[in-house]
């Protein structure tokens, strides 16, 4: 397996996520929430690694991609491999959206938008609570 390899993983019920994900990982992962600006422990955080995600371990995001937005939440311009997340439209809230999804296990990531960097000039909008950190 490669270290870009999605970790198999059968499908979990709700119930069995409940089990697993602390509350409040729950309701990003599960139920697309969005934690406030600011209270992530990645923000502003810059070791060399490869972030996954809280729900599978897939891995999504590597740190040579992060850059500081200033939006409150970790920032990339792309994810660490092609297929590894999925992208898809969002309605809620009055406003329409890219959602980023884990592709491995269906968890709400965040948004993405057309304001990053180069060379994508895109912002993967992540939540904290949605990744781990392997430090390299």
């Amino acid at each position: 397996m490669s270290e870009h390899d999605t970790p198999a993983s059968p499908a979990r019920t709700d119930h069995e996520w409940q089990a697993e994900l602390s509350p409040e990982r729950y309701q990003v992962l599960r139920q697309a929430a969005t934690e406030p600006p600011w209270s992530g422990e990645y923000v502003h955080h810059h070791a060399d690694g490869s972030y996954r995600c809280a729900g599978c371990g897939a891995v999504l995001f590597d740190s040579a991609t992060k850059f500081d937005s200033g939006s409150g939440w970790p920032s990339f311009y792309e994810p660490a491999a092609a297929g590894v997340v999925e992208l898809r439209s969002d309605r809620s809230h009055g406003m329409v959206r890219t959602e980023v999804v884990c592709r491995a296990c269906g968890g709400h990531l965040g948004h993405v938008f057309d304001d990053g960097p180069a060379p994508t000039g895109q912002r993967y909008c992540i939540n904290s609570l949605a990744l781990d950190f392997d430090q390299a």
